[in-house]
């Protein structure tokens, strides 16, 4: 479907050019007002994610604090990117969970299982309010994210993974729940492996999480060995 609908506006830029002539000053102000106004749920749209004043985290700071990320480490990669690309990617990838909502990694429910078709209904909601470029191009930037097979998408990847270990670091540790303490040996390391840096950025950061559970009276050693972690 996301294939099919892509290209049914790539045709129709083609038809109307890149600019949307077609739109005038006033019109095209009106788009921007009718998105911003679905984009600000980002705001409000909490995460499972507590920040270190024990505050809950929003989908938007989430974003906002990837996207200084990628400004800090895209020039570390081995492989050099297009950092527009990647910071527009990073900036939409999380626009859905304006309707979609959002759902935390472990959860399993209904809304878990049709993720990718409440993702797909937000999408059309979200590029029918914009001009047909802006809107082709944000559609495509997310499908690139889910993908992740393009060296900006992987990138980005990594740093939806990593940034909520980061902010979980910071955050009071009664607010991680009893699984969380597993994913930090089983879903950090694993995105941020294709990349020299991002392998030893996620082994940075994994320490700095035991440094917070040893506080906290929780026995690394068993962690680790029930999750078949060897530290690098």
């Amino acid at each position: 479907l996301f294939g099919f609908l892509d290209k049914l506006e790539a045709a129709y830029v083609a038809r109307q050019g890149a600019t949307d002539p077609g739109l005038d000053v006033q019109q095209h102000i009106a788009s921007v007002l009718a998105f911003y106004a679905v984009a600000e749920r980002l705001k409000r749209e909490l995460r499972h994610s507590w920040i270190s004043d024990g505050r809950q985290e929003s989908v938007a700071e989430h974003s906002w604090m990837m996207s200084l990320l990628a400004i800090l480490m895209a020039d570390k990669l081995a492989q050099p990117i297009d950092t527009g690309k990647m910071l527009k990617m990073v900036i939409v990838h999380d626009l859905v969970e304006s309707s979609a909502g959002d759902i935390p990694y472990f959860e399993v429910s209904d809304r878990k299982a049709n993720k990718a078709a409440l993702e797909a209904a937000a999408m059309d909601e979200i590029v029918r309010l914009l001009p047909v470029a802006v809107g082709h191009e944000i559609r495509s930037l997310f499908e690139e994210f889910e993908a992740r097979e393009t060296t900006e998408a992987k990138f980005a990847s990594a740093l939806d993974t990593v940034e909520v270990q980061l902010q979980h670091n910071l955050a009071p540790l009664e607010t991680w729940i009893p699984r969380e303490f597993d994913l930090v040996y089983t879903k950090v390391s694993r995105p941020l492996a294709h990349d020299p840096y991002l392998s030893e950025f996620a082994a940075a950061v994994i320490r700095q999480a035991e440094e917070k559970m040893v506080a906290g009276g929780i026995d690394i050693a068993a962690l680790r060995q029930k999750n078949g972690f060897i530290a690098s």
